[in-house]
């Protein structure tokens, strides 16, 4: 079935190739949406697809790549968007 999440970390996720990393993760589950930085330094992610895949990628992002220090991991179910790729926006 498919879900929709919004995701929000918090750490030091910025200038450590975050969005990068976590686009191939995404797609590699065959996800779809987006990653972007936000101004107040976290990342926040919007994902759907199959419910299994989201919460493989809302496991990987307690970690994120090797200079990650993430502290928090937020994920909130949302309304289906229909995207239909992942991305990342700068």
């Amino acid at each position: 079935m498919m879900k929709h999440c919004e995701i929000r970390i918090t750490g030091r996720v910025q200038g450590v190739w975050y969005r990068g990393s976590m686009e191939k993760q995404a797609r590699g589950l065959g996800l779809r949406g987006f990653v972007r930085n936000e101004p107040d330094g976290h990342v926040y992610a919007e994902v759907e697809g199959e419910e299994s895949a989201i919460n493989q990628l809302a496991e990987w992002c307690k970690k994120g790549p090797e200079l990650a220090i993430v502290k928090r991991v937020e994920v909130v179910e949302g309304e289906l968007k229909i995207f239909k790729t992942f991305e990342i926006i700068r």
